[in-house]
């Protein structure tokens, strides 16, 4: 058995002012409470929220202050994330600093949420880091998840646990429990993510196995959540399969075929091209509108669905008038 305890903290965070005070409260009531604990991982932009005017430049004042909480209680601290300014840019940054207050690494979310998170801009460097004597974890952020190359990338590196801060404040909740569920699985990883609760989410935090099964769900109040995890049954699973089944991993390192979807811009005939610029949506119907006068179909008419924008006979400027919608993840 390789035993680890992580304890997430789900809290209520304000936009008003900024939470950190309120975050080394609550660490010291949870080392207090809980001195096993060897990790602990707070939820997305928890220090000040949603706020990119809090950005601080890499390494800043507030990180300085989580480095002194990390060497207070001597464990690994994940605090959320926070706005990093580097020049011109801003970044959505999580930092990983080591029980002797060292920031070993920082990661940069790679999906800003789009079209609602404009200005934010993405990393480009995967995240993961090695616990002497335990294992080797991941990092990613919120809506990174929607997109399951984040996590196959960092499983790929050999992270067999990941650690996902998040900020979910909207009616999409339910439909980023199953995706955390699906990654553990189909990664065969433990998986936490972290929501907050008040201005910055509807909490309802999820810790997942490699089994699949579901550690702890939490509620929709603040909850501290000390778990004990075992890295060896990673392993386990990964050698023999989940719940000694499919070896998901072991199946897709060997894969006979590469996948043509990965290729970026695979020509102008593709499907996503047709889907239309990364805009936020506005009021009144929209799809009958992005499509040429011509090929709107009468109303006493079956509609003609192209398969494609080239397929539909018009060019691909006028399919890129068609606007994205995402719900938060």
């Amino acid at each position: 058995m390789v035993p680890f305890s992580i304890a997430g903290i789900q809290m209520n965070i304000s936009m008003e002012h900024a939470n950190i005070d309120a975050m080394g409260h609550k660490l010291d009531v949870l080392v207090s409470r809980f001195p096993w604990v060897q990790m602990v991982v707070f939820s997305e932009l928890a220090p000040f929220g949603p706020a990119p005017y809090h950005a601080q430049p890499t390494g800043g004042p507030a990180e300085q202050i989580f480095c002194q909480m990390a060497a207070k209680h001597g464990l690994w601290l994940l605090p959320g994330s926070l706005f990093e300014r580097v020049g011109d840019d801003i970044y959505n940054t999580a930092p990983v600093i080591d029980p002797n207050g060292k920031v070993v690494t920082r990661y940069r979310k790679m999906f800003p949420f789009l079209p609602y998170e404009m200005g934010i801009k993405p990393g480009t460097e995967f995240c993961v880091f090695d616990v002497p004597n335990a294992g080797r974890f991941g990092v990613s952020i919120c809506y990174d998840m929607c997109f399951p190359e984040t996590t196959r990338t960092l499983v790929s590196m050999g992270a067999e646990c990941i650690l996902h801060p998040t900020m979910t404040d909207t009616i999409d909740r339910d439909v980023e429990l199953p995706i955390a569920r699906a990654s553990a699985t189909i990664s065969q990883c433990y998986f936490f993510d972290v929501n907050g609760i008040g201005d910055c989410g509807t909490g309802r935090s999820i810790v997942v196995g490699p089994s699949g099964y579901v550690i702890h769900e939490a509620g929709g109040g603040e909850e501290t959540m000390p778990v004990e995890i075992d890295l060896s049954q990673v392993r386990r699973e990964r050698e023999v399969g989940i719940r000694g089944l499919g070896q998901t991993l072991k199946s897709f390192r060997d894969r006979p075929i590469e996948f043509p979807v990965y290729r970026k811009h695979p020509g102008k005939t593709d499907y996503l091209d047709s889907l239309g610029p990364l805009i936020k949506p506005t009021r009144g119907p929209r799809s009958e509108r992005a499509l040429p006068p011509e090929r709107v179909a009468p109303s006493s008419e079956p509609a003609i669905v192209p398969a494609s924008a080239a397929d539909a006979g018009f060019p691909l400027a006028a399919a890129e008038a068609i606007p994205l919608l995402h719900a938060h993840v």
